[in-house]
């Protein structure tokens, strides 16, 4: 499968950029306060805004964007034309976006970026008799961001309507540590992992013929239309 195949039948504004809805609201935000101030302080805004900084909830908006371009780049590079690549995709009906759908051989990817600094690791925070796993970043509990992945993963099955394609839900950290050794590990069904590890699992061998994942790719292009900045 050859680049210009794919771009025959998906024009680069169809395969979507990466990070628009997170550069989006970063931007409202970001607007919204600078108003806020001029508002207040009138002729001395500009000492203010020299002086103070975007509050890390507005801040977190933007990195969360240059993550989602980090993974894109990443995937185009390694995956290249073993695949087809959605980023940035609006769910009908919704506010939510998913940040990047990979199909390939291997089947479906619904991808989900995360910009975050620290290590990575499942903890296994359950009794004797009981496991209950989490994820862990910096020493935080984070295993609900692998809760989002359950809509996006349903809006895509749905999108698919009677086609029975292999999916997987991944969280893909594109900033953080891992351990020596470390290797993608599943909470509640969801992969956690890194992003050259991504890259090689999308890339494996699979049961998709090329003719399917172009076919694929261009009917979830269609059903899961990309986010367009204004």
């Amino acid at each position: 499968m050859h680049d210009s195949v794919v771009t025959a039948i998906l024009s680069r504004e169809e395969m979507g950029n990466a990070g628009v809805s997170a550069d989006k609201e970063y931007q409202r935000r970001h607007h919204r306060r600078d108003e806020r101030i001029d508002e207040q302080w009138g002729r001395f805004a500009g000492v203010v805004k020299f002086l103070s900084d975007d509050p890390q909830s507005t801040k977190a908006w933007l990195k969360g964007s240059l993550g989602e371009q980090r993974l894109a780049k990443a995937l185009q590079r390694d995956v290249g034309d073993r695949g087809v690549l959605l980023n940035d995709r609006q769910v009908p009906r919704t506010r939510g976006n998913i940040d990047h759908i990979v199909i390939a051989p291997t089947g479906i990817w619904v991808i989900d970026a995360k910009n975050y600094k620290g290590l990575v690791e499942r903890k296994n925070k359950g009794g004797l008799f009981r496991d209950d796993y989490r994820l862990y970043v910096k020493g935080r509990d984070r295993t609900n961001r692998v809760e989002g992945l359950g809509w996006q993963i349903q809006a895509v099955r749905t999108a698919l309507a009677d086609q029975e394609v292999p999916i997987t839900a991944a969280l893909c950290f594109t900033d953080s540590e891992w351990r020596l050794f470390a290797k993608p590990f599943l909470i509640d069904g969801v992969l956690v992992v890194w992003e050259k590890a991504l890259a090689e699992m999308i890339g494996a061998p699979g049961p998709l013929d090329s003719d399917e994942v172009l076919r694929i790719g261009a009917s979830l292009a269609h059903a899961l239309p990309p986010k367009v900045a204004h």
